[in-house]
């Protein structure tokens, strides 16, 4: 998986062989897609705004299997000041 941070975006991951694009969004959910083209993944991955890329090309294109529900692992310290959760 490879680290990101661009809009709700956390984690990208793609195995070639499957055609599978593994995806770690903000609140800790990782969803896979699949049919995944390597071109589309080399794009994504290199994309400068991988989060528009991601909900243009990828989100409503592709079928969807959630693979896990977590918290996320970082805490956003301005939530820790105001109480949030």
């Amino acid at each position: 998986m490879k680290k990101i941070n661009s809009g709700k975006l956390r984690a990208i991951g793609y195995d070639a062989r499957a055609r599978i694009l593994q995806v770690q969004l903000d609140n800790g959910d990782m969803v896979q897609y699949s049919g995944v083209g390597e071109d589309l993944w080399r794009r994504l991955s290199s994309s400068g705004a991988a989060w528009s890329f991601y909900r243009d090309n990828i989100e409503e294109e592709f079928t969807v299997k959630k693979v896990s529900t977590s918290a996320p692992t970082e805490k956003n310290s301005l939530d820790e000041l105001f109480g949030q959760k």
